[in-house]
């Protein structure tokens, strides 16, 4: 069963004004395991299509299903237990609460999903020394570089268990080296425990380690190309 399916999705912003046609008519499947990125250029429709398959923003016309469920149209209190159960993030800003630690980063997702004291324990240390984070477990995000920072996000976004991963512009904040070790860490999470990402990205060190690559256009797929250079065109 795909992880995501989109059909005909469409997504319009000022209708009654000036319409701004952010994306048009987007079918998509994505398996479990996939280690996708969704290219194009600013106003393409990739954030966007992220943020609609993610729940937290609504289509116009469509419908997005994940794992068998069908979120469009769900009722906001449902779909945010919905995602607190089924989606990690992973944004451009990190995103982490200031006054907590590492380790509070990452358990409160499980705090709020009611997960026993002892699960939380286990889960966060697990999650941090796999990132790589073991010795800062107590470290606030201001002691924390950049690629720290984002190495926490994405701990943070595994420790509910989630089907997929959606990383909006992951590394767009982070030097080279810091953006390599990110990636060489999310790519390993992919291939050891079958991790489902999908990115939203214009950087091109993203691009050449997905082994899937979309290109938006205007709000529509151009191009869907695997990295072993199959191609598959976007449905009519």
């Amino acid at each position: 069963m795909p992880v995501i399916t989109t059909r005909n999705l469409s997504k319009v912003y000022n209708p009654d004004t000036v319409p701004v046609h952010a994306l048009r008519n987007v079918t998509l499947t994505i398996e479990e395991g996939e280690f996708t990125s969704v290219r194009g250029p600013s106003g393409s429709g990739k954030t966007t299509l992220l943020n609609i398959i993610g729940g937290l923003d609504k289509p116009t016309n469509g419908m997005v299903v994940i794992n068998g469920t069908t979120i469009t149209g769900m009722k906001d209190s449902k779909l945010i237990d919905f995602r607190l159960n089924n989606i990690g993030f992973v944004f451009q800003s990190y995103n982490l609460i200031p006054v907590f630690t590492a380790y509070e980063n990452v358990s409160f997702i499980m705090l709020l999903q009611k997960r026993s004291k002892n699960e939380m324990k286990a889960r966060t240390e697990e999650l941090l020394e796999a990132v790589g984070l073991g010795s800062k477990l107590h470290s606030r995000p201001r002691e924390l570089s950049g690629g720290e920072q984002q190495r926490v996000a994405v701990a943070r976004a595994l420790a509910s268990r989630p089907k997929f991963i959606l990383a909006d512009e992951p590394t767009a904040n982070l030097d080279t080296a810091s953006a390599m070790n990110l990636l060489d860490m999310m790519e390993r999470m992919n291939r050891e425990e079958n991790v489902t990402f999908v990115f939203s990205t214009h950087d091109q060190r993203v691009i050449e380690r997905a082994r899937r690559v979309i290109t938006m256009v205007d709000g529509a797929i151009d191009s869907d190309v695997q990295q072993n250079g199959d191609r598959k065109y976007a449905e009519e």
